[in-house]
């Protein structure tokens, strides 16, 4: 498991940790029952304090993405697609929060960002 922290943003570090981490589980290259680092091993691997990393796994465990057992470590927790759906649901209003904000304060007309969220969308298809 490779994690990245980015010194170039203003994102703690351990919220770099959490999402990394979060992005890998919904995009299947960690799968449930799978383990994840204990967080010496990681706090090691990328240079960083015990705590920022037990911080992110914390958080981890409190949205679900991962059970924690002392004496055994860390797992990824068994989740339903719904979950993850809903969490990249978020994120999604989050960004098309910001973009609304952007549009209507530039002038943009709603047609306009409709328009372009939709040629956003099926680009991948």
């Amino acid at each position: 498991m490779e994690i990245i922290i980015s010194s170039n943003t203003s994102k703690p570090i351990y919220e770099q940790i959490t999402s990394q981490i979060k992005a890998m589980i919904m995009s299947g290259e960690l799968q449930t029952g799978d383990p994840i680092p204990s967080m010496r091993a990681l706090a090691k691997s990328i240079h960083v304090s015990v705590i920022t990393v037990q911080k992110a796994y914390e958080d981890l465990q409190r949205d679900g993405f991962i059970e924690t057992t002392v004496g055994r470590g860390s797992f990824v927790s068994a989740q339903n697609k719904d979950f993850y759906q809903e969490e990249q649901q978020r994120l999604a209003e989050e960004h098309l929060q910001e973009a609304a904000d952007i549009g209507r304060t530039s002038g943009i007309p709603l047609e306009k960002l409709i328009e372009l969220l939709t040629m956003f969308y099926q680009e991948e298809e």
